[in-house]
């Protein structure tokens, strides 16, 4: 049976999403209008089709381009614009300027340093980088911080995988969780109001509608003990329960990192030039904002940004050096390295996502929350953190907050509660879907390496989705005068 199960998984995998768009698309289990059973239906098949593994994933997620149009969802040139959106550009540039990186050797020189500091023990490094990208991730927005580390992670695991003659399944271990632990720290950074799109989206409505003046200094206050708690409890529960990688601090490793180190000599010219790229373009990301308010005449956002540093790549002589004959930083045929798939992916959860927004399944879903609403301020908390983490699984978190804010408002009022006190936890749960990569887009760069199985995955983030759930939740329960004195 097993045998069997084995040889035939693709196509039992494509049965189950047929069998399950038919169930949704033939009956109507949630009184659902004709288009959003559509929706849901398609959503359904896509999703299975994405966790069963039944067909490459981009391929999956090129699905809305037939099936909206031939069901009369959206019109072929409105689904196709969502494989243009910005974020996917901004994925690009990331990219990019992650093959330069790379190219150069510039990501290898940094890992080495990096380990150089922390040692070879390999919970170390994982606990160094789970800090270091939660830093950064409260400053900048979380797409920017991980791709500014996945390169570094992918050379650190070259680096100790060169020297580690343990058994296979410790370096395995320790390369998911490497990869994983960037994602989900990034996602973690909830103590500043800019750390996640989500915070920005909830404080613009939350000001607009009840005129609330929610400072920077006092949601730092507020939700930085809860970003040290969940990087904390993210470290322990994949490097001590799930994947234990058991690479100690070796010698000969440290050894091997002085060597590595010494050949590559003095920092070269298109190293420097890469790095110089790197850092304003991170620089600019950490004050766009400034430079907006400061002038009128250009405007700046993330994937702006994020192309200008990657065109430059195209553009700048790679310098002085005796193999590079006069080419520049990059050059086209260098682009076959790009995660082009990665891009599909995250253009097809875009389109699923605008069309459960358009057919108000979020409203339904709100109106749904209300009817089942008590008095019990911590079940309903749970409730509605529940709802927000497993949700922005499937939709972008942003357009989440956007759409159920309002309704999460509503239901508050209703229970004679401040908007806040269930807005808040909504807020804070979007941003931490960790079962697929099209939760958040740090998700979907980790998955571009390679390193990650989309099984592996979803366990993973299952677990920390519960843990996740349960700590927001006893912690925006317990404090709750902190929280209204964000006003």
């Amino acid at each position: 049976m097993k045998e069997y199960f084995t040889l035939h998984k693709k196509k039992l995998a494509l049965l189950t999403g047929i069998v399950l768009f038919l169930f949704f698309f033939f009956y109507n289990p949630f009184f659902l209008l004709p288009k959003a059973k559509l929706v849901l239906a398609i959503a359904t098949v896509m999703i299975s089709w994405w966790v069963l593994d039944a067909m490459p994933l981009p391929v999956v997620a090129l699905l809305p381009i037939v099936l909206f149009p031939l069901f009369d969802i959206s019109t072929i040139m409105e689904v196709t614009s969502s494989y243009s959106d910005a974020i996917v550009f901004l994925f690009m540039g990331g990219f990019f300027i992650g093959i330069a990186i790379e190219k150069w050797n510039l990501h290898k020189r940094i890992a080495l340093s990096i380990i150089n500091i922390t040692g070879t023990n390999g919970n170390k490094i994982i606990l160094g980088f789970i800090l270091a990208t939660g830093f950064l991730s409260l400053w900048l927005s979380n797409t920017a911080t991980t791709m500014m580390m996945f390169p570094i992670a992918i050379s650190v695991i070259h680096v100790v995988g060169s020297h580690q003659n343990g058994e296979e399944g410790s370096m395995k271990n320790f390369s998911l969780v490497l990869m994983l632990s960037i994602a989900y720290a990034s996602n973690f950074a909830l103590g500043t109001i800019i750390g996640t799109p989500p915070n920005v989206a909830y404080v613009n409505y939350i000001t607009e509608k009840f005129n609330y003046n929610i400072s920077f200094t006092a949601w730092m206050i507020a939700f930085i003990p809860l970003t040290i708690v969940l990087l904390f409890v993210l470290y322990w529960i994949l490097v001590k329960w799930l994947y234990p990688n058991g690479i100690k601090h070796s010698e000969k490793g440290k050894a091997f990192i002085d060597n590595e180190l010494k050949k590559l000599g003095k920092i070269s010219t298109p190293e420097k030039r890469t790095a110089i790229i790197f850092i304003l373009t991170v620089l600019c990301w950490i004050s766009k904002d400034f430079i907006n308010s400061c002038q009128e005449i250009i405007t700046l956002d993330d994937s702006i940004i994020a192309m200008i540093g990657a065109i430059s790549l195209f553009a700048i002589p790679a310098g002085k050096n005796n193999d590079t004959k006069n080419e520049r930083l990059l050059e086209w045929e260098d682009t076959t390295k790009m995660a082009w798939g990665i891009l599909i992916l995250f253009g097809g959860g875009i389109a699923l996502a605008k069309a459960l927004e358009e057919v108000k399944i979020m409203e339904q879903l709100g109106a749904y929350l209300a009817s089942y609403s008590t008095g019990n301020t911590f079940l309903m908390m749970l409730i509605v953190v529940t709802v927000s983490v497993f949700l922005s699984e499937v939709m972008s978190n942003v357009a989440q907050v956007m759409v159920m804010a309002p309704v999460i408002s509503s239901v508050a009022i209703s229970l004679h509660m401040d908007p806040l006190l269930l807005g808040i936890p909504m807020t804070l749960g979007a941003s931490c879907a960790s079962m697929l990569p099209m939760g958040t887009p740090p998700n979907a760069i980790v998955f571009a390496s390679g390193y990650i199985k989309m099984r592996d995955m979803i366990k993973t983030g299952f677990v920390l989705n519960i843990v996740c759930i349960v700590i927001i939740t006893l912690f925006c329960y317990f404090l709750q005068p902190m929280i209204m004195k964000l006003i």
